[in-house]
């Protein structure tokens, strides 16, 4: 039987694992699929490949489908409250389908920045954001020039959290600049951003080059964030259920390879090749690892769950992360958060998940919410096969988002 040919997009970062590695490993071709990749250069090409057609499937930012169903970032018309409804400018609407990664970003600091820092006693342990946080504030007789690869991203949400919850105004106090991933360390040379929060490996490349310091991890602020989905038009997803079937199932299997440790060196030289990150496959390696290098002089910390892309059911894309960054983004601008909250619940297709990834043997929460910040240690929760335990996922100023009492 011959192979369904079919379209996908992502940015060079690690995170774009998955995808890349179900082509070339032959998931894809398993499952009966000729998977065609293309390289876009920013999220917003990216998100424009996808909603006009050129691609049926993307590697995306967990924010982005949320703001478009809430007719942000030049997108989508508002998305009902019932899962699976068309509402308004139906044919933008993006569905996150499964969740490809789950955390992989940094906070990073120009030299001159974390010199000051430094100069100040700030120790760089890496894990306290309360302290670094301080620590920053007071080292900045300026706004802040802050680099994130988009608007809506993870990356602004986790610093809008972090600095938000340490007083700072956000974003009114702050210079967001928009940067795509390979270019932020570029920026931070030219002295156009001071700090950045981006994805894996761009971070570790500032540091390569010499030009910035790593000051956080993302899990110190959130310790179990959706950072990138399985993104696909909605009208693609209804009139191709069995092509969305068929990628949904080899990006599974793919991110459980992915996972074992014995496959990280071959998933970097993979990674590494020009048609994918084209960088060391030494400096990649590091981010599977969570084993990283936060300065040019060389120190080294380790991040329990760095980057993660099956533990913990990572690929399980619960409604209750869509009704949280909806909030976020509704408070944010001064929005309507009922009716946001609905958008993004709808956005996050745990339906999907559960009908095409049963079989697979895909850990299936009983619930398609929770309330997200809540754990902060392993805990057991009721699942289909009885035996899910899933990971803390605290905010680090102890934040809680119960969406059955905010909408």
């Amino acid at each position: 039987m011959r192979a369904a040919s079919l379209r996908a997009g992502f940015i060079a970062l690690v995170d774009a694992a998955p995808l890349i590695v179900a082509r070339e490993v032959g998931f894809t071709e398993e499952e009966g699929l000729a998977l065609e990749l293309t390289r876009a250069p920013s999220w917003s090409t990216l998100r424009d490949m996808l909603v006009f057609g050129q691609i049926e499937a993307a590697h995306m930012l967990s924010v982005l489908p949320v703001a478009m169903a809430m007719g942000l970032s030049g997108g989508a018309g508002q998305v009902g409250a019932e899962q699976g409804g068309e509402g308004q400018g139906g044919a933008a609407r993006i569905d996150a389908l499964q969740v490809l990664s789950v955390n992989g970003n940094s906070i990073g600091l120009s030299r001159p920045l974390a010199d000051r820092l430094r100069g100040r006693g700030h120790p760089f342990d890496f894990r306290d954001a309360t302290a670094a946080g301080r620590a920053l504030i007071a080292a900045t007789s300026t706004r802040l020039r802050i680099g994130v690869p988009f608007p809506f991203s993870m990356h602004a949400e986790l610093l809008y959290h972090w600095l938000g919850a340490l007083g700072v105004t956000s974003p009114q106090a702050l210079d967001v600049v928009t940067v795509p991933p390979p270019l932020m360390a570029r920026a931070m040379a030219a002295n156009e951003i001071d700090a950045f929060c981006v994805g894996a490996p761009w971070g570790s490349i500032a540091v390569e080059q010499g030009v910035g310091e790593l000051l956080l991890p993302g899990t110190a602020i959130r310790a179990f964030a959706p950072e990138k989905v399985l993104a696909a038009r909605h009208d693609w997803t209804v009139a191709e259920p069995e092509l969305t079937a068929r990628l949904m199932r080899a990006l599974w299997r793919a991110g459980r390879w992915i996972s074992r440790p014995e496959n990280h060196v071959t998933v970097s030289e993979i990674l590494s090749r020009p048609a994918y990150l084209d960088l060391p496959a030494e400096v990649i390696e590091r981010s599977l690892s969570g084993r990283l290098v936060i300065s040019p002089r060389g120190e080294i910390r380790q991040v329990e769950g760095y980057l993660e892309f099956f533990k913990g059911a990572a690929g399980y894309p619960w409604r209750s992360q869509g009704a949280l960054i909806a909030h976020a983004l509704a408070a944010r601008l001064g929005l309507d958060r009922g009716a946001a909250i609905a958008a993004g619940r709808g956005v996050f297709r745990t339906d999907l998940y559960r009908a095409n990834l049963r079989d697979l043997g895909a850990e299936l929460p009983a619930a398609a919410e929770k309330i997200e910040g809540g754990m902060t240690a392993p805990t057991p929760v009721a699942s289909e096969s009885g035996s899910l335990i899933l990971g803390p996922d605290r905010f680090f100023d102890g934040y809680v988002f119960d969406p059955d009492q905010l909408g």
